[in-house]
């Protein structure tokens, strides 16, 4: 009998969540409702942020956060390119260009280093980002003090994408807090940390852009009397204020995220005590484990470990065959066709494309058991 195939992901659902997402379904209102609010105060109030933006996708939650700091035609916004597509993609939602800062090699994130030559060479060249995008790859935290520091001498804002990332610290205060991103953008997919279906969300601390995000996300229309032009007009009256989208929560799944958020520190509790069985089990074997900074507390979102001698190939299709559905994050974004065409090439950023000839991503959610960790384990034990 084939073992059951264990996933690299899967949503954690309990009887709570299915009685939340209920009692919307019975309601009077779907959407536009109270869930959405209550929500985006939950998740605030946990990362200790001042607003949250609630949308249907992160990657909505980046293009309206690039569209509040005023990128546009002309500007151009770094980030990584181990990534997923959507840190990029949000900057030419806006007409802006992309470019690319690479990774260190330890800890996969945005290099400060890297960053720093960059923007010395784009101050020479009078070609400064408008936006850097560092990423919190698989929920470690990137080296936000040393990346804001360099940002502040340029002139550039910073959103920090963690959509692998809630749960975690960084120093000292839970990824969100915006002590040194003006916008913290965060995942509801899935196979994130806490799921809503799909959805994502927007934090910052100053008013003005939770404001525009706001507008942003429900087509630019208002109904606040304080700023309509109009404010003496009947109770049906609202107005379009500017070019916004239809990025809209919707209650229900806003109900579900609500749910999960009382079981958020469980969560990353369990991802933890994963991560640690992995490493114990992998001790002895020719992997590069995931590096953690022991003055940081990552959200494990992935556990992603590289091959030092093996064909990736050969063990990812030995891995499927055996029932174990192992991923690959991800493919450098300059090397994807849509950023070939708009000129990079392989060998643009060396310690990206390294790390991804090596990596692969083994199974990581709540309900992974202790034996199908080891189930794991032992079979990419015998592979190698």
């Amino acid at each position: 009998m084939t073992a059951e195939q264990i996933p690299y992901a899967r949503q954690d659902i309990s009887d709570d969540d299915v009685a939340a997402v209920s009692a919307v379904l019975r309601s009077a209102m779907l959407s536009q409702g109270p869930m959405v609010p209550a929500f985006e105060r939950c998740v605030a109030t946990a990362v200790g942020a001042r607003h949250g933006v609630a949308v249907n996708s992160a990657t909505s939650a980046m293009h309206i956060a690039c569209l509040a700091l005023g990128v546009g035609p002309g500007d151009v916004v770094w980030t990584t390119p181990t990534t997923f597509v959507a840190s990029a993609n949000c900057a030419i939602y806006c007409g802006a260009d992309v470019d690319f800062v690479d990774i260190d090699p330890r800890t996969l994130n945005m290099s400060p280093a890297a960053l720093a030559e960059k923007f010395a060479t784009a101050e020479k060249n009078g070609r400064l980002p408008k936006v850097v995008i560092p990423v919190d790859f698989t929920g470690e935290p990137a080296d936000m003090k040393a990346i804001a520091a360099l940002c502040r001498r340029y002139g550039a804002a910073i959103i920090e994408d963690a959509a692998h990332a809630l749960g975690g610290q960084y120093d000292g205060a839970p990824i969100g807090s915006g002590r040194y991103a003006d916008i913290t953008t965060l995942s509801f997919h899935p196979v994130k940390i806490i799921t809503t279906g799909e959805g994502g969300m927007a934090m910052t601390n100053r008013d003005d852009l939770a404001e525009k995000m706001h507008l942003l996300r429900s087509h630019g229309i208002t109904r606040d009397a304080t700023v309509m032009s109009q404010a003496d007009a009947g109770g049906w009256y609202y107005e379009q204020q500017g070019l916004g989208f239809n990025y809209r929560m919707t209650d229900i799944h806003a109900a579900l995220g609500l749910s999960q958020m009382d079981r958020l520190s469980g969560f990353i509790h369990r991802r933890h005590e994963i991560a640690a069985r992995y490493d114990a089990g992998f001790a002895a074997m020719p992997v590069i484990t995931p590096y953690r900074d022991p003055a940081q507390i990552s959200g494990f979102h992935l556990y992603v470990i590289q091959l030092e001698d093996a064909d990736r190939r050969t063990i990812y299709d030995a891995l499927h065959a055996a029932g174990i559905a192992v991923n690959v994050h991800y493919i450098p974004v300059h090397w994807q066709p849509y950023y070939r065409a708009r000129g990079f090439r392989r060998g643009d950023f060396p310690a990206a494309e390294a790390y991804y000839k090596k990596a692969l991503s083994l199974p990581m959610f709540t309900r992974l058991t202790d034996a199908q960790v080891d189930r794991v384990i032992e079979t990419l034990g015998r592979l190698l």
